[in-house]
């Protein structure tokens, strides 16, 4: 981002004594070397509030109900009456397109201005760049932008990330490693994630007749005798045309997906970062930091597929030694910076016994020192708190997953410090042995009258006894 003109209100006139400082204008420009987006999803995207993407699909997303983008385009016309300004290219053959757009806020339809074809001039064949034009009020710290970015490139550690602040400093944050997380696939949902609501839509939308094969077909592990068996507990006859199910027939329907047992999920649709990639980002965010990272066997939360990571950095460079541990959250490599104390990731890191591995704990907070706390869930489908999308839910089987996560990477840090304990006691005592040996030998020699060559036979002697004395 980068600050806009500002003497557009040089004339505006004196302003009021005690009045809040005006916020400042920005131009936001941010681009990727993505696959670019097809010129006909552009307006909808970018121009359109709750154009969703993710509404009946299980696949590990970053998540895209229509909000975020259209939302900050929206903001920048309503405080500038600027158009946002779109560029983007699907293929190399092909040239890139640019768009000018305004929202028609009564009809939620994008009003675009301008639409033509210009040549592509970057660095990478295809990618999207988009600009808007906004007030704002730019800070630093704690859940800034800067501190967004860091994190973003934290989860997400295949990733170079280049940003210029207003302030005209440039930070680049070189990927930590080169392969890129494998494709999550998308599956059908199961019965046991499904509402009632969700149901019926699938039951209008549906292409199968008969209600056996809409649950063969249209559901995640139903076989033909598990589909019989749901028909029969719900007193539908198998063969029943979809169509003509009523309201209470769904409904006892939807019972009776919960009332079978069916297999869990497919866990192919969720995509970890891996065990190596979190440690080799927690290192270039503490270098010379002892770090470890878990990821935990897939599990199943109402019928929805989802993992736990957690990876854990003490010490290094830039570490504070006497403060609470940073908790880093994050839902399908997106950070979650805020509502900390309402997310389960938080609580779960809480319940911890962080004494046990050698790290000091008061009663209802945080650990204390040089401590960066790593937890990253992936999913189908994130139960966030709220649509704000800044905590994650309690639910029982997420947070043991966390706990279990957290709590084999604490067990390794309490197995690193206790070695490192040792071996400090074991230079003490070597150094206490270096230091008084040569005091203990004159003494020696004073008393037994010993000649140069026994004086270095006791000092080898005493040596080797107390080294093994040591070592015991």
């Amino acid at each position: 981002p980068a600050p806009a003109d500002e003497d557009e209100d040089a004339d505006a006139g004196p302003k009021r004594r005690g009045a809040a400082a005006a916020p400042e204008r920005y131009l936001v420009s941010v681009g990727d070397n993505g696959p670019g987006i097809v010129r006909e999803q552009v307006g909808k995207i970018f121009g359109k509030l709750l154009y969703g993407s993710k509404f009946h699909r299980l696949r590990q997303s970053r998540g895209q109900q229509g909000i975020g983008i259209s939302a900050a385009g929206m903001y920048g016309q309503l405080t500038t009456g600027k158009p946002v300004r779109i560029w983007s290219r699907t293929s190399r053959k092909k040239p890139a397109h640019f768009i000018e757009m305004h929202m028609d806020l009564r009809k939620n339809t994008p009003e675009i201005t301008k639409d033509e074809e210009i040549p592509w001039d970057r660095e990478h064949d295809t990618g999207t760049r988009v600009e808007i034009e906004l007030e704002a009020k730019y800070q630093k710290g704690a859940r800034s932008v800067d501190d967004y970015l860091r994190q973003t490139a934290l989860a997400n550690p295949h990733v170079t990330i280049r940003y210029r602040d207003p302030e005209g400093t440039e930070t680049l944050i070189e990927r930590a490693v080169k392969d890129l997380p494998e494709a999550p696939r998308e599956i059908q949902p199961h019965p046991y994630g499904v509402e009632l609501g969700m149901l019926i839509q699938m039951m209008k939308g549906t292409t199968h007749r008969k209600l056996k094969a809409f649950l063969q077909h249209e559901f995640s592990r139903v076989s033909g005798p598990t589909a019989v068996e749901i028909c029969r507990r719900a007193g539908l006859a198998p063969e029943a045309w979809v169509a003509r199910i009523a309201r209470e027939e769904a409904d006892n329907l939807h019972r009776s997906l919960s009332e079978v047992r069916i297999m869990n999920p497919p866990t192919d649709c969720v995509s970890p970062i891996g065990e190596g990639a979190v440690e080799k980002a927690l290192l270039r965010e503490r270098p010379g930091a002892f770090v470890h990272a878990v990821t935990r066997p897939p599990s199943v939360y109402r019928g929805n597929p989802f993992v736990v990571e957690a990876g854990i950095a003490w010490g290094g460079e830039g570490a504070p030694a006497d403060e609470l541990a940073s908790v880093f959250r994050f839902a399908n490599r997106v950070p979650l910076l805020y509502q900390q104390s309402a997310c389960a990731v938080s609580k779960a890191v809480l319940s911890c016994p962080w004494r046990n591995y050698g790290v000091d704990q008061s009663r209802g907070a945080l650990p204390t020192g040089p401590l960066l706390v790593f937890v990253h869930l992936a999913s189908v489908w994130v139960p966030f708190t709220s649509e704000s999308k800044e905590a994650i839910a309690h639910y029982p089987e997420i947070l043991k997953e966390i706990r279990l996560a957290v709590m084999e990477c604490g067990r390794n840090l309490g197995q690193h410090l206790s070695r490192q304990r040792r071996l400090a006691d074991a230079q003490k005592k070597k150094d206490y042995i270096a230091a008084y040996l040569p005091h203990i030998v004159i003494a020696l020699k004073e008393i037994l009258t010993l000649d140069e060559k026994a004086e270095k036979a006791a000092t080898r002697n005493l040596t080797e006894v107390l080294e093994k004395s040591r070592a015991l």
